[in-house]
């Protein structure tokens, strides 16, 4: 099969089978998204971070946690012999630190996202499947949780749990999922009495058959945009709770705790903090730009 007949077979109108039909749904879906140059700007970033995480030990030219020695190799600026962005005040390799802070960023995203994401579809498709007291009292705790800003709340659960990469995931994701599930809800409300749904009912499927195989499905689009919206925000709580001591511990490389080791030295030796800093908004700007650009080509009410 030739380029040409394959994009054809997948751009036609009429699909022989569901997987053709499938497939040409997603080639679509990539061809809009591609039109999209902002958004592949977020894609490239994301990426970048996932292959740095993976291949920090290749990309790092020196140990995170080791540093030099202290009388040659302390607050060198960028671009100082092989400190591409120079040493901090215990002459450890700026650029490799934040090249292996990568993979914290990255595992607090993933988790974060694997454990926020299905309560939220859960509690949200659950209150507007069922209506009636479940609606009102899982709504009622998600409001709850919706009443703290995300920050100060998952400081609570750090200080409840102590500090901790590990406790910082957990705090950050139980703040998380409430969003997803109000999200879930106002999508569960709208098809739940729908055609497809009561057919499911007279065939005999049970409720939790038609919420995993019917309702979910139908709310995953608008909460995976939602989720990477969120990656932002998350990445922020992340390095706030390290930068009150209260995330990844030192000498862990994590970027929150890298600015506030470095903030002592803002004036003189600027690099320290500012290069961390930078790391986290380009990370942040990308998943912006990448939920931006998932959320016109995912979501039905956003296309024209």
């Amino acid at each position: 099969m030739t380029t040409i007949s394959r994009r054809d077979w997948l751009l036609t109108d009429r699909p022989a089978s569901r997987r053709q039909a499938r497939l040409g749904q997603i080639y679509r879906t990539w061809l809009t998204f591609r039109g999209n140059w902002l958004a592949m700007v977020g894609l490239a970033i994301v990426l970048a971070l996932i292959i740095v995480a993976l291949f920090a030990n290749v990309i790092a030219p020196y140990d995170p946690v080791i540093g030099g020695d202290l009388r040659t190799a302390r607050f060198l600026p960028p671009l100082t012999g092989n400190h591409l962005m120079g040493t901090d005040d215990l002459a450890r390799d700026i650029f490799s630190r934040i090249v292996h802070g990568s993979r914290l960023t990255l595992m607090v995203v993933v988790l974060v996202a694997v454990i926020a994401t299905p309560i939220g579809l859960l509690v949200g498709t659950s209150a507007g499947y069922f209506g009636g007291w479940t609606d009102t009292i899982l709504m009622r705790i998600t409001d709850i949780f919706l009443a703290f800003p995300r920050l100060i709340l998952a400081l609570a659960f750090v200080a409840a749990l102590g500090p901790g990469i590990e406790n910082a995931i957990i705090a950050i994701a139980i703040t998380s999922w409430p969003p997803y599930a109000r999200l879930a809800r106002a999508e569960t409300l709208t098809i739940r009495d729908s055609d497809y749904i009561n057919a499911a009912r007279l065939q005999g499927a049970s409720s939790a058959r038609i919420l995993w195989y019917h309702v979910t499905p139908l709310c995953l689009s608008s909460v995976i945009i939602r989720v990477t919206l969120d990656m932002a925000g998350i990445i922020l709580t992340a390095a706030g709770l390290g930068f009150l001591g209260l995330g990844a511990q030192p000498p862990q490389p994590e970027w929150g705790a890298m600015i506030a080791s470095g903030r002592r030295f803002l004036i003189d030796q600027w690099w320290v903090a500012t290069m961390p800093g930078i790391a986290i908004f380009v990370v942040s700007l990308g998943f912006n730009l990448l939920g931006d650009g998932l959320r016109d080509v995912l979501d039905p009410k956003a296309r024209k």
